[in-house]
């Protein structure tokens, strides 16, 4: 798969309060380069504890379940783009199927 784009994920864990999210952040995207997800299905066989929502979007728990990432994936295109990471209580007040912001 093809992720846009690591510099988002970057911007997060260089911010001091989300250091800690560097080495999952980093292990999540080689393992998404690295993945061939065909559908929803193929990613929960990966990681059963993602979540599948609406409009392609899938939530990932990062660092232990201490932070959400939300992408939203083409498929057909092998695309994943990154469309927010943030804390639990950050995650709480978003809408996941629309949600555009890093």
């Amino acid at each position: 798969m093809r992720v846009i784009a690591k510099r988002t994920l970057k911007k997060i864990w260089e911010c001091s309060a989300y250091s800690d999210a560097q080495a999952p952040l980093e292990s999540w995207y080689e393992e998404t380069m690295k993945a061939n997800w065909l559908s929803p299905q193929a990613v929960k066989f990966q990681y059963s504890n993602a979540s599948i929502c609406g409009n392609n979007r899938v939530v990932f728990n990062i660092g232990g379940n201490k932070y959400r990432l939300v992408v939203e994936i083409q498929y057909r295109a092998r695309i994943v783009w990154v469309k927010f990471i943030g804390t639990h209580a950050q995650y709480d007040k978003i809408n996941v199927e629309n949600v555009n912001e890093y």
